[in-house]
C-alpha cells in the first residue's frame, strides 16, 4: 500500500481502483506514513502556517429540504433567525480586529436575501475591508447571481457537493435538488474567476467506497482552490436522525490523500472535526489540513444554526474561539497566519 501512496505522492494521481485498493486497506501504520508524506507537501507549499476564515452564519432560514440538515425547511422545531446589514457589518469589524483578513458568510438559501441585498452587503463589507477576502456559502444560485456577487467584491465561494454519486445524491436529498445542478454550479463559478471550494461529507448513510472514490475522482477533475470535507453527524431533528456518524480515521485519511492529489490546495480542519473528536481540529492540521474556521457569529445565535447535533463552540465569544483555537494550533508546532491566506495560484 505504502507504494501506491509514494506514487500518488510523486504523480498526484491514482486510477480509481487504485484509490479503492488503498481505502479498503487502511490502518494506523499506513495513516502515519500518509499524514507525514502530507504534511511535507503541506510545508512544501505553505510552510506552517494555518489560515483563519472567520464564519458568520446570518441566516438559518433554508427553502430545501435535505434530508440531514438541522436547518431544512420541514423542520418546524428550528429556532430562525436573520442577521441584519448592519449586525454582519458588526461581526466582520469585530472579527478584523482579532486579526481576521478572510471572512465567510454563510447560510441557508434564503430568499429574502435577494441579489440586491447580497451585493450591497458584499460592497459594504470589501469598502470597511478592502484588505480582506470575501468568502460565500450560499448555496445554488444562477450563472448572473453568481457574477453579480463576483462583481460587488465577493472573491470565494464555497458549495459543497456532499457526494459525486448521483444515486447517492439522490437519497440524501429530495427529487427536485439534482447533482448535475450543484456540479453545474461549481463549473459556473470556477469560469466566473471565484477561488472555488466543494467538499462532501464522510460517512453518510448509504455511502459506499466506490462513492468516495468518485468524490476524489471529481475533485481532481474540477481542481478546485479549497476542499471542505468532514464527518456526517446526525441531527435528531431529520429523518436520518437514527444513522451513525461519519468515522474520524477515515476523513483524517481523506484528508491525506486529498492534500497528495492537490498539493496546494487549501484544505479546512472542519468545526465538525473538532465535533466527534476533543482534538479532531489538531488531528486534522497534522493530516494534510491548513485552514480552520472560527465562529464570529453573534454568541446568541449560534446554537440556533444547528446543521448537526452537538456542534462546538456555540457558546463561545468569537475572541474565545480565536484565541482557544491559536493557542492549540500553536501547541502542534503550526502558527496563525493574519493574512487573506489565498489560494497559491492567486498572485
Amino acid at each position: 500500500m505504502k507504494k501506491l501512496i509514494d506514487k500518488l505522492h510523486k504523480t498526484r494521481e491514482l486510477e480509481a481502483a487504485e484509490l479503492k485498493e488503498l481505502l479498503e486497506n487502511r490502518s494506523p501504520q499506513l495513516s502515519d506514513y500518509l499524514f507525514a508524506k502530507a504534511r511535507a507537501v503541506q510545508a512544501e507549499n505553505y510552510g506552517q502556517d494555518v489560515y483563519i476564515r472567520g464564519l458568520i452564519e446570518f441566516t438559518n432560514y433554508c427553502k430545501n429540504d435535505c434530508y440531514y440538515c438541522g436547518i431544512r425547511k420541514s423542520n418546524a422545531k428550528a429556532e430562525r433567525y436573520r442577521l441584519s446589514k448592519e449586525e454582519i457589518l458588526g461581526c466582520c469589524e469585530a472579527g478584523y480586529e482579532l486579526g481576521f483578513r478572510t471572512f465567510v458568510l454563510q447560510g441557508g438559501e434564503d430568499g429574502y436575501y435577494t441579489e440586491e441585498r447580497m451585493t450591497d452587503i458584499i460592497r459594504s463589507i470589501k469598502r470597511n475591508h478592502p484588505d480582506c477576502a470575501l468568502t460565500l456559502s450560499l448555496g445554488e444560485k444562477s450563472y448572473e447571481t453568481y457574477r453579480a456577487f463576483f462583481e460587488a467584491g465577493a472573491d470565494r465561494y464555497l458549495l459543497r457537493h456532499e457526494t459525486a454519486n448521483g444515486e447517492h445524491y439522490a437519497r440524501l436529498h429530495p427529487p427536485k435538488m439534482l447533482l448535475k445542478n450543484r456540479k453545474q454550479c461549481l463549473w459556473d463559478l470556477k469560469e466566473i474567476g471565484y477561488q472555488v471550494g466543494c467538499g462532501f461529507m464522510v460517512g453518510s448513510p448509504f455511502q459506499t467506497t466506490d462513492c468516495l472514490v468518485e468524490d476524489l475522482l471529481f475533485i481532481k477533475e474540477l481542481n478546485p482552490h479549497m476542499v471542505g470535507i468532514g464527518p456526517f453527524i446526525p441531527h435528531h431533528d431529520t429523518p436520518l436522525a437514527r444513522e451513525k456518524a461519519g468515522d474520524l480515521e477515515l476523513v483524517l485519511f481523506l484528508m491525506g490523500l486529498i492534500r497528495l492529489l492537490l498539493p496546494t490546495v487549501l484544505l479546512p480542519a472542519t468545526t465538525a472535526l473538532g465535533t466527534i473528536h476533543p482534538e479532531g481540529r489538531e488531528l486534522g492540521i497534522r493530516a494534510g489540513g491548513n485552514v480552520v474556521m472560527p465562529n464570529l457569529s453573534p454568541r446568541d445565535v449560534r446554537g440556533k444554526y444547528l446543521l448537526y447535533d452537538n456542534k462546538i463552540c456555540t457558546g463561545d465569544e468569537a475572541a474565545e474561539c480565536r484565541h482557544c483555537l491559536e493557542g492549540r494550533i500553536e501547541g502542534i508546532g503550526y502558527k496563525i497566519a493574519v493574512s487573506r491566506g489565498d489560494h497559491k495560484s492567486i498572485l
